[in-house]
């Protein structure tokens, strides 16, 4: 309901579910939910996520980033915690307290970033690559900061007791208690590794196939989340990896499989709804109290995490020689902070490390920043689109002053998409088994058409065809723009999900009211939905499907009736 009223308002639909979280928390009047039950939800979501990241994602990917995202992450996360210090000390909080604040506000969170990434698009983009290779290193930072927490606890102004095998495990081991805890999550992060990538890559893609020969449609899905959510819990009990990281691993050696798309698929309905789930936990942590208690500190806290953090990942990637695009994508990306922080704050908490009022203070920045972050990202896409566009004007003045924006050195420039030359053309969304075989038939008739599509391997399909593609969300301003709905004759939706294709049908036909529209269904709810957006035809499979069968049966009963 209150998503719903966010989008009636036009802000994210983010602040609905923050608000709803807050309303049902423990903070406000009135019924208070099940807090530990949302955490663990919202946990789902976040191995889902990730998962689905990982289904996109590859070790050849992974590592074409390493060269940006290993000092990247870790130098952001230096300046964060820099900053953090510096406000602890103002607040005259011990050292130890301000190093475990300031790593809290310096780690961006999962969900954030990915949501924004997948709206726009961007998983599979140079950007994308990027912030999600820096969110892997941050993660493997987070996580082996709160395995050796506890034993530095002393060191840090706390006091706290190591674990017993890992204490016994270090005194065989014969090394100090630093370096023993050190080595044991060496070897066990390693020992994950090898088992995915050696193993994990042969076993899971042999036992999807297998599934799937099975022919029930429930198997295959169960077996998905069986896998995505056995390994993250695999990864955190046996291995200390963090849920997130494991599942991600997880998507990476499914993606292996040929089957990996309708993995992806499948869980992606469960996905979005825990999502929005990890929202409504964030609101219920929120304590309005501290807004009027704290003000000056909340603004500083907002200001660390939106500004300085940010600040310092844009200079980092520009220092890499990336384009200014690539930089402020990477920068929007991570003004916010999440569930690691909330982690962090509860153990620091535990080993006395931190004050109470820390909790308080994180989660009050992480709500604005998580507010404002949509709207950053907003910012940007009308920053660049307007820079696009200035850009295609002034090509020839700036190739002649030799002004142009230099290339980076670590990675190759993403491939700008130009708005398309084609007029009186057909658009076809999508590129999956129905699309491409609208492409060949119009190819084959020589009819002009251009190609929306998001999966990559489609892409590169009909790039190596020559075929005009253009990649991004369907209904987006920014992709309306370059292909020139007010000249196209026919628009056809290929695609299954229907609102994804309500978006553009409703903005073609805005924009060019002559436009015939040709759409698929899969239910008569949706047809009905396409037709009051101006989708003129309607392919509804089952309707096809019957009419196809009726027709055959009918013929086949001919014989025998002319031979009676």
């Amino acid at each position: 309901m209150f998503g719903f009223l966010a989008q009636k308002l036009r802000l994210p639909t983010i602040a609905g579910y923050l608000l709803a979280g807050v309303i049902i928390g423990p903070f406000t009047p009135g019924y208070v939910a099940d807090q530990k039950l949302a955490n663990e939800l919202a946990e789902l979501g976040v191995i889902l996520l990730m998962f689905g990241v990982g289904l996109h994602f590859s070790l050849k990917d992974l590592l074409s980033v390493r060269a940006v995202a290993v000092p990247g992450a870790i130098g952001q996360i230096a300046s964060a915690t820099l900053l953090g210090m510096a406000l602890a000390w103002a607040m005259g909080w011990t050292i130890g307290a301000g190093i475990v604040f300031g790593l809290a506000l310096s780690v961006a969170s999962t969900v954030v970033l990915l949501k924004a990434l997948q709206e726009r698009r961007l998983v599979e983009s140079e950007r994308g690559r990027i912030a999600v290779g820096w969110l892997i290193v941050e993660d493997i930072v987070m996580v082996l900061t709160l395995v050796l927490l506890p034993p530095l606890a002393g060191l840090l102004g706390g006091v706290s007791p190591i674990n017993a095998e890992d204490r016994s495990l270090v005194m065989w081991l014969g090394l100090g208690q630093i370096w023993g805890t050190l080595t044991i999550i060496g070897v066990k992060l390693i020992a994950f590794l090898t088992l995915m990538l050696v193993v994990g890559r042969k076993l899971i893609p042999w036992l999807l196939h297998h599934v799937a020969h099975s022919g029930s449609r429930e198997l295959f899905r169960l077996s998905v989340l069986a896998i995505a959510l056995g390994i993250a819990f695999g990864a955190s009990s046996l291995f200390g990896v963090s849920f997130a990281l494991g599942a991600f691993f997880a998507g990476m050696v499914m993606a292996e499989s040929p089957l990996s798309s309708q993995a992806t698929r499948e869980t992606l309905p469960l996905r979005d709804a825990f999502a929005v789930l990890f929202f409504v936990s964030v609101g219920m942590l929120f304590n309005p109290v501290v807004l009027a208690d704290h003000p000056v500190a909340v603004i500083a806290v907002f200001l660390i995490i939106v500004v300085g953090k940010s600040a310092a990942a844009y200079l980092i990637v520009r220092a890499f020689r990336y384009p200014r695009s690539v930089a402020l994508t990477i920068s929007a990306s991570l003004a916010q902070i999440g569930e690691f922080s909330f982690i962090l704050m509860v153990l620091g908490a535990q080993l006395q490390i931190i004050p109470a009022i820390a909790r308080d203070l994180v989660v009050a920045g992480a709500i604005l920043s998580i507010l404002v972050n949509p709207f950053l990202f907003l910012a940007l896409d009308r920053y660049l689109h307007a820079q696009e566009a200035l850009r295609v004007s002034s090509a020839p003045e700036l190739a002649a002053s030799g002004e142009a924006e230099l290339a980076p050195v670590a990675g190759p420039q993403e491939r700008e998409e130009e708005p398309t030359k084609l007029h009186d053309h057909f658009i076809v969304v999508g590129h999956g088994r129905i699309g491409s075989r609208i492409s060949a038939a119009l190819r084959e008739q020589g009819i002009a058409f251009l190609v929306v599509e998001d999966e990559p391997s489609a892409i590169r399909e009909l790039a190596a065809q020559g075929v005009e593609t253009f990649t991004g969300v369907a209904g987006e301003k920014s992709l309306l723009d370059k292909i020139n709905l007010k000249g196209a004759r026919c628009l056809v939706s290929a695609i299954s999900d229907v609102f994804e294709a309500g978006g553009i049908i409703g903005k073609a036909k805005a924009a060019n009211p002559h436009i015939r529209i040709i759409a698929r269904a899969h239910s008569q709810e949706a047809v009905e939905y396409l037709q009051g957006l101006g989708a003129q035809d309607i392919i509804f499979s089952d309707e096809e499907i019957a009419r196809r069968m009726i027709a055959e049966a009918v013929a086949a009963a001919e014989p025998r009736a002319a031979t009676a």
